[in-house]
C-alpha cells in the first residue's frame, strides 16, 4: 500500500510502514502498525473489531482483548489519552474512531479480506420450513439484512467485496443474515412464497436469534417485504432501511418507472436459457460486469441460490408486488438509499417510496450499480451507520397494518338471522380465527370480526368459515380489507373494520370478497381472484375494485 499522510504531530509512510513524530521514528509492533494504518485511512468513521480483523487478519480468530492491546500500544506511542482522546476515540462495545484531522496524500484503503470468512449456519423453523441464518458482530443494535431476488449465505462470503460490506455492517451492529425460503441453504418449497410467508420467516429467525427488536435492511425486492414487516410489527422494528428498492415492480399508468409485463417475460426467458451464467450482471453490477472473477462468482451465486425454474417463479412473484398502500402506514424511522444511475431500479422509484412513508429520509448517491456491495459501498455504509448510531425518536402507538375479516349471516337478499344462527356463526368465526392465528374481536350486532397480521391467513380463514357454514346449513358472506387498525381495540370498529363490513355486505352467501389491497399483498399465491366491480367503501372515498376468492 502506497501513500504518505500526517495527523496531529505525526507522519505515517504507508509504503515503508514508518511512523515518525517530533523526535524521530516511533517503533510499533506490526499488529499495532496495521491497526493504526487501517484506522487512520478512515478518519471519522466508527470501525468495529470484526471489520478490522477481517481486513487485516482474514481467517484468523482475534480474541476480544487483542485489538484493545494494539490500540493501547498506539496510544502510548502517540501520547494519546483514552479519557480525553485527540487521535483515537473509543465507542464503548462498538469500536474505535480516528478523530484527528488527516492531511496529505490519502492512502488507498487496504484490500478486503482475501480468505473466506466462516460464520456458522443455523436454522430457524417456521412451521414445516427450515430457514438458514447466520449471526455475526456484537454491536448495540440488531440488524437484519434481507438480500433481494435469490441468496446463498455461504456465497455471500466468497466474494471479497460482499464479505467486506457485511463485515462493516457487523462492525456497528449484531448482524443477522438469512436465506429466504426456496433459496440458498433454506428449504426448497413447491409453491412460490408470498411476502407474508417471508415476513413470518423473519419473525422465526428473530426468535431463534434471541432478538426482541431489530432494524431491517432490505435490498431491492427485500425492501417491500421489510416495509410490510415494519408496518405489521412496529413493536419489533427498531428502524427500516431500504437500498435500491421499489413500491411496485411492474409499470402502470400511475407508476411509470417499472418494466412492462413483456419486458419481465423477456427476462424470464433469459433466465431459462442462460441460468448458470452471470444473468443480469450488466444491469446489477455494470462497474464489474467485465471482471472475469466477479462474473464467475455471480454465476455461481445465482446457480447455488436457486434453480432456473425457481428463479423464474420468484421473478414472476416479484412482478406482482405492490406495497403502495402499505408505505403510508409505516411509523418507524426510515432511510431510503438509491444510487443515481441504478440501471435495475430507477432512483425515481426510491424517491417515490420515501415520499409515501411519513418522515422518511431519502438519499441519492453517485453510482450506477444496483448491488450495494459493488462500487462505492462506503458511501452507503456511512449513511447506514450514521442512521443507526444517532439517537432516534420512535412514535409509539397502537396502530398497525392489519387485515380485518367481517362475517355476516345471510346475504344481500337474505332475511334477518335468528339468534340461534347468530350464536352458531359467532362460535364458528371464533374457532376458525383461532385456527388461523387471528384475533377474535367483539361483535357489532350480527357482524363478526377478526384481525390478522397476514392477509393470506385471513383469506384462508374466510374460506374455512364459508365452507364450514355451508356444511352447517348457514348462509354466510365474508369481507376482507387491509389497513391501519388500532390493536388496542377489542371490537370491530374503525375505518378498516367499517370497510370490511361494507365488503361483507356485498358478498353473496358462501362468498369471500376482498379489496384490491388484499390482492396486491398476497401476490403470487395459491388463490384465484375474479373481479366483482368497483364499489365505494366509505363516505367520500374513491371507489375500489373488489375481488371474489375462488
Amino acid at each position: 500500500m502506497e501513500g504518505r499522510f500526517s495527523f496531529d504531530r505525526f507522519s505515517l509512510d504507508l509504503s515503508t510502514g514508518r511512523l515518525t513524530g517530533p523526535s524521530g521514528p516511533i517503533p510499533l509492533s506490526p499488529k499495532a502498525l496495521a491497526v493504526l494504518e487501517y484506522l487512520a485511512a478512515r478518519p471519522g468513521r466508527l470501525i468495529g473489531k470484526d471489520e478490522v480483523a477481517g481486513a487485516i487478519w482474514p481467517g484468523v480468530f482475534l480474541g476480544d482483548g487483542a485489538l484493545k492491546v494494539c490500540v493501547s500500544e498506539i496510544r502510548r506511542a502517540l501520547g494519546d489519552d483514552a479519557r480525553e482522546p485527540r487521535i483515537i476515540e473509543t465507542a464503548h462495545r462498538r469500536g474505535y474512531r480516528f478523530i484527528a484531522e488527516v492531511v496529505g496524500s490519502s492512502p488507498t484503503a487496504p484490500p478486503p479480506a482475501t480468505a473466506e470468512v466462516r460464520v456458522p449456519v443455523q436454522y430457524a423453523r417456521n412451521g414445516d420450513v427450515n430457514i438458514a441464518y447466520q449471526v455475526t458482530g456484537s454491536g448495540p443494535v440488531d440488524l437484519v439484512f434481507v438480500m433481494g431476488w435469490v441468496s446463498h449465505l455461504e456465497y455471500f462470503w466468497k466474494e471479497p467485496s460482499f464479505a467486506r460490506f457485511l463485515q462493516r455492517l457487523a462492525g456497528f451492529s449484531r448482524l443477522i443474515l438469512f436465506d429466504k425460503r426456496g433459496t440458498g441453504l433454506s428449504d426448497r418449497i413447491g409453491d412460490v412464497p408470498t411476502l407474508e410467508e417471508r415476513m413470518e420467516d423473519v419473525r422465526a429467525v428473530l426468535n431463534a436469534a434471541g432478538s426482541r427488536r431489530a432494524a431491517l435492511l432490505g435490498v431491492s425486492e427485500g425492501g417491500p417485504m421489510c416495509s410490510l414487516f415494519a408496518a405489521t410489527y412496529p413493536e419489533q422494528t427498531e428502524a427500516l432501511i431500504m437500498i435500491g428498492t421499489y413500491a411496485r415492480r411492474l409499470r402502470a399508468p400511475d407508476y411509470p418507472w417499472g418494466p412492462t409485463h413483456e419486458e419481465r417475460e423477456a427476462f424470464c426467458r433469459d433466465i431459462r436459457e442462460h441460468w448458470g451464467g452471470p444473468v443480469g450482471i450488466e444491469t446489477r453490477a455494470p462497474s464489474v460486469a467485465a471482471d472475469p472473477a466477479f462474473r464467475e462468482w455471480w454465476a455461481d451465486y445465482l446457480r447455488m441460490g436457486a434453480s432456473p425454474a425457481a428463479a423464474v417463479a420468484l421473478t414472476r412473484m416479484n412482478a406482482q408486488i405492490d406495497v403502495r398502500h402499505v408505505l403510508p402506514t409505516i411509523r418507524v424511522p426510515t432511510l431510503v438509499l438509491h444510487r443515481a444511475g441504478d440501471r435495475c431500479l430507477l432512483a425515481e422509484e426510491g424517491r417515490y417510496v420515501a415520499s409515501l412513508i411519513p418522515d422518511a429520509r431519502f438519499v441519492k448517491l453517485p453510482g450506477d450499480d444496483h448491488l450495494p456491495f459493488v462500487g462505492d459501498q462506503d458511501a452507503l455504509l456511512d449513511e447506514i451507520e450514521r442512521f443507526l448510531t444517532v439517537q432516534r425518536k420512535r412514535a409509539e402507538s397502537g396502530w398497525v397494518l392489519s387485515t380485518i375479516l367481517c362475517a355476516i349471516p345471510g346475504g344481500p337478499a337474505a332475511g334477518r338471522p335468528t339468534s340461534a344462527e347468530t350464536d352458531r356463526l359467532q362460535a364458528l368465526v371464533a374457532a376458525q380465527t383461532q385456527r388461523f392465528r387471528g384475533r377474535d374481536l367483539r361483535p357489532a350486532g350480527d357482524r363478526r370480526f377478526s384481525a390478522f397480521d397476514g392477509p393470506a391467513r385471513a383469506i384462508r380463514c374466510g374460506r374455512a368459515i364459508v365452507d364450514e357454514a355451508s356444511r352447517l346449513g348457514l348462509a354466510v358472506g365474508v369481507g376482507l380489507h387491509t389497513g391501519e387498525w388500532d390493536r388496542l381495540r377489542e371490537a370491530g370498529e374503525g375505518p378498516v373494520a367499517d370497510a370490511a363490513a361494507r365488503i361483507a355486505a356485498l358478498a353473496r352467501p358462501g362468498e369471500v370478497l376482498v379489496s384490491r389491497i388484499v390482492v396486491d399483498l398476497v401476490g403470487a399465491s395459491r388463490f384465484e381472484f375474479s373481479g366483482r366491480g368497483r364499489h365505494e367503501l366509505g363516505a367520500g372515498e374513491k371507489a375500489q375494485s373488489l375481488f371474489s376468492v375462488r
